[in-house]
């Protein structure tokens, strides 16, 4: 499709007088185009279409008819039906009232084209863009970062229904690509155990009888990769994505010995940041968060929160569910930055916060990261009465440490730990342990000597500086403004965009139906901004207020 881009038209007046009679006070798309203008231009968009082919409907208007979706949570079929029957939706979009609009499968082409041409971010900076050139925007001073989890748009799976739903799956591919090959020599009974979908209460039930359904499992599988790589099998079964994701499942979930597929044991399993965890979707990951587990991805939502700005959500990042919250802060702030709006203070949670984290953001971009560090886990510090890591006095420049009781160290070592981070290991001398009256309270060990692992100097310091920090009353008032980033996801969950449910398959997709979340939450502030609505305040139950009160 080709784009002839126009100039955003000025509303028609029939449209203006209708809707002013219709809405005598206005509404969320009128004031935001009274507001802001059309915030879209076709303009924006001209790389994402051809030059020739059929004329495309108006980029600016989708753009615009996709936030309008978000806000209300509407399917495609309700947003395009919502453009031919609503005055207040013709007078945001500027059309005339006798516009007919768009078929409802225009949004989904839309959307793929945003993403086949890396503009996920596109709508999103654009409204920020709006918003900051009429002076509802600027760098803030704080800011908070969330993050929550997002069910992946398929089902969770045990790893028995892992593999055959992905044999299954490869097997209806092929059938449709080439159907007569497949069947001049599939065995008969793959239709029977492959014919529906599989479900846990179809597959055997004592354990001797599913190990040897993985087993069988497995064997099928091979069977037909042999097959697939044979010289008599069609090359276009080669491009199949069902294809690719079999051998990957298969690489995790069986090891080929002596040319039989052994089931592998839960230790020998790949990290779950690596493991498949649908066949309909390969990026969709399995996470545990405290008593939650999903199968899909993670979203952060990144506001600004000075007292008296608009609360914009100014970033948006979706993860798969299985990475960290730490390895998100960086790319954040390298997005803040280039936008101009990174500020000084950003609240966040212990999630987040990792020493070296503390440390790089403050020398990198200058941003003061606020929250509480990661507590230390060990049984001395948990009974409150051990001697932890805190109790030692470290001597840097001579590479050597003290302990409670002035015994000193006799070995240094540098090492990695078992995430690849550097740390330092110093032993105490056996004897001076061995001695000691209050052995109980520093070590478990029956004869060796204590030791303890600490990160390196600026690290370590900044580590128990924060921790000290963090029990001060003055540093938990001010850590407080971190809460009101919860009330941002629950309007995002409770809302129109129900964030925390996927509607579409693909780390891309989820990502751009978090951008337009975050683009649609952002035009509804702004419009509680321009219509002094007050922020609502946090709840509070009565016991907890007749607690407060005594």
């Amino acid at each position: 499709m080709s784009l002839h881009p126009e100039e955003p038209a000025a509303v028609p007046a029939l449209t203006a007088r209708m809707a002013r009679a219709a809405f005598p006070d206005g509404c969320l798309g009128m004031r935001i185009r009274d507001a802001l203008g059309a915030v879209f231009d076709d303009d924006e968009f001209c790389d994402l279409f051809s030059r020739r082919g059929q004329s495309a409907y108006s980029p600016g208007r989708l753009a615009m008819v996709c936030v309008l979706q978000f806000v209300e949570g509407l399917s495609d079929r309700q947003a395009a039906t919502a453009v031919r029957d609503r005055i207040s939706w013709k007078y945001a979009l500027g059309l005339e009232l006798t516009d007919c609009g768009f078929d409802y499968s225009v949004l989904s082409e839309f959307r793929t084209r945003l993403i086949e041409g890396g503009a996920q971010r596109r709508i999103f900076d654009l409204v920020l863009a709006a918003a900051r050139s009429h002076g509802l925007l600027g760098a803030a001073h704080s800011a908070r970062t969330d993050s929550t989890h997002v069910l992946g748009a398929v089902r969770t799976l045990n790893r028995l229904e892992l593999v055959a739903e992905t044999l299954r799956a490869a097997l209806n591919a092929m059938a449709v690509t080439a159907a007569g090959w497949l069947g001049s020599w599939m065995p008969p009974e793959w239709a029977d155990r492959y014919g529906r979908r599989i479900e846990n209460f179809r597959l055997p039930q004592s354990e001797p009888e599913r190990a040897a359904y993985a087993v069988q499992v497995g064997q099928d599988g091979c069977a037909l990769l042999a097959r697939l790589d044979a010289c008599d099998a069609p090359s276009p079964l080669g491009q199949i994505q069902a294809v690719h994701t079999l051998r990957a499942v298969w690489s995790q979930q069986y090891e080929m010995t002596g040319g039989t597929p052994r089931w592998r044991g839960p230790s020998e399993l790949p990290a779950s940041a690596e493991r498949i965890a649908s066949p309909y979707d390969t990026e969709c990951r399995y996470a545990i968060k405290r008593s939650m587990s999903w199968v899909g991805y993670k979203t952060h939502l990144t506001e600004q929160c000075d007292a008296h700005e608009p609360h914009m959500i100014v970033d948006v990042e979706t993860t798969d569910a299985a990475t960290s919250d730490q390895t998100v802060v960086e790319t954040v702030h390298d997005r803040l930055a280039r936008h101009g709006l990174l500020p000084t203070e950003h609240f966040v949670d212990t999630g987040y916060m990792a020493a070296e984290t503390l440390i790089g953001e403050a020398r990198d971009h200058e941003v003061h990261l606020v929250g509480p560090m990661p507590p230390d886990t060990s049984w001395q510090a948990k009974a409150n009465e051990g001697f932890d890591v805190s109790h030692f006095t470290i001597d840097w420049q001579r590479r050597t440490a003290s302990c409670p009781r002035g015994v000193t160290s006799c070995n240094w070592r540098e090492q990695l730990d078992n995430r690849g981070h550097r740390v330092i290991r110093i032993r105490f001398p056996d004897q001076p342990c061995a001695a000691c009256e209050a052995r109980a309270k520093c070590t478990r060990r029956i004869s060796e000597p204590r030791d303890i692992v600490v990160r390196p100097q600026q690290q370590h310091e900044a580590l128990q500086q924060r921790r000290h920090e963090q029990d001060d009353a003055s540093w938990q008032r001010h850590y407080g403004t971190r809460a009101g980033v919860e009330g941002t996801i629950s309007q995002a969950v409770r809302g129109g965009p129900d964030i925390r449910h996927a509607r579409y398959r693909g780390l891309l997709k989820a990502q751009l139906q978090h951008l337009l979340t975050g683009a649609a939450l952002n035009l509804i502030r702004l419009d509680a901004w321009l219509t002094d609505t007050p922020l609502a305040k946090t709840r509070t139950s009565p016991l907890a207020t007749l607690t407060a009160a005594t």
